[in-house]
């Protein structure tokens, strides 16, 4: 038993750390980034080495307090002229957010989640709350009250979040995708030249992806005009519901990359919220009902079939579109051996499990080797 806090060390990464992870990366034939929200967890992620951001979710740049006042007038805005001028305020905010990202990692690729959460999150939900919004936006508590009931959800998982917001709010999206143009052409000022990759949540339609794409290209347009500089872009897709991982062959032209978020797809493939499977779980995993959590261990099975089945469908319909997968799967060896074996181009994960998934990729690659040499040998044994 220990009176206080223990003396904790920051993790080693001495030169035989650095030897053995330079060993890894010569032998892998996978691309391992990291999910990133804070310059913090970018340093994180460079300090790792890993190849890159492969989902920075915004969403969890706006609840500081200064950003979440803000946020919370967008809400209460009643046109979208109001809630332009209001987004208007956080457009600094975000440049510099993404500026600080694309610094960090020094040219290295960084794919940024547009907005996906549902906006009741930013709300109050008692009353004392509602007492102090309204006296911060000075409205009347009715109204605060009215409002937050009507963002109110049963399911708000599968209610108006990500895609289904950036349509029906589009003024959220516009100002992300400006601030990433902006802070892609400040970044690229002093160091290598930034391509940023724009990721949109919880797409289950190509028309959804249409009407995104469309205002992103105006925003990366109207950008050019005003600066008279160029760059480039990215625009992909978050495969997270299993209608978008059926039609990804619908999807897959208009977009550069797939990244199918695991988190997300488990939840919906099984019907099971995360959140609360934790009730059962382990009941279920000692009766044999399922081998293993879903949620820890991807299920190459169920959700592994629909990850099959979205590449290879978007790949005969985009030879070129990048596939990886984004959830905290990702840095699980047993679903990096799945990725490798679908062609997934790259995995992410959190930055700490960077290190464990260049090694396993490693260990998958020399495993392969091993087997595939043994296999020449029985084939052609020495005389």
């Amino acid at each position: 038993m220990l009176a206080g806090e223990a003396p904790l060390l920051e993790a080693a990464r001495d030169a035989a750390f650095q030897t053995l992870m330079s060993w890894a990366d010569e032998t892998r034939d996978i691309a391992v980034r990291a999910n990133a929200d804070t310059p913090a967890d970018a340093e994180l992620a460079r300090n790792f080495n890993a190849r890159g951001i492969g989902l920075c979710r915004t969403e969890h740049m706006f609840f500081e307090a200064d950003r979440l006042t803000v946020m919370r007038e967008m809400i209460f805005a009643d046109t979208p002229a109001d809630r332009a001028a209001v987004l208007e305020r956080l457009l600094p905010m975000q440049r510099a957010d993404f500026t600080d990202l694309f610094r960090i990692m020094q040219g290295q690729p960084v794919c940024i989640r547009l907005f996906d959460p549902p906006l009741h999150e930013f709300l109050p939900a008692d009353r004392a709350g509602h007492l102090q919004l309204a006296d911060a936006l000075d409205l009347p508590v009715s109204d605060v009250t009215r409002r937050v009931e009507a963002l109110g959800e049963y399911n708000p998982m599968l209610g108006m979040r990500g895609v289904r917001l950036g349509i029906t709010v589009p003024e959220i999206y516009d100002m992300q995708a400006r601030a990433i143009f902006e802070a892609t052409l400040e970044a690229s000022r002093d160091g290598a030249p930034v391509v940023p990759e724009i990721m949109i949540p919880l797409v289950s339609a190509r028309r959804e992806v249409e009407i995104v794409k469309t205002r992103v290209d105006a925003v990366a347009a109207a950008v050019r005009n005003e600066t008279g500089r160029d760059f480039t872009y990215r625009l992909g897709v978050m495969v997270e519901t299993p209608r978008a991982a059926l039609r990804a062959g619908e999807i897959a032209p208009l977009v550069s990359f797939l990244s199918f978020g695991t988190n997300d797809l488990t939840q919906m493939t099984y019907g099971l919220s995360r959140d609360d499977a934790g009730r059962f779980m382990s009941t279920y995993v000692q009766q044999g009902v399922y081998p293993e959590d879903p949620f820890h261990v991807l299920d190459v099975d169920g959700v592994g079939e629909l990850l099959r089945i979205g590449a290879e469908r978007g790949r005969a319909a985009n030879p070129d579109v990048v596939l990886s997968i984004c959830g905290e799967h990702g840095g699980n060896p047993e679903s990096i051996g799945f990725c490798r074996d679908a062609g997934f181009t790259y995995v992410s994960c959190s930055p700490f499990r960077v290190p464990v998934a260049r090694l396993a990729a490693a260990q998958l690659s020399v495993r392969d080797r091993i087997e595939a040499s043994r296999g020449k040998t029985a084939q052609d044994p020495s005389p």
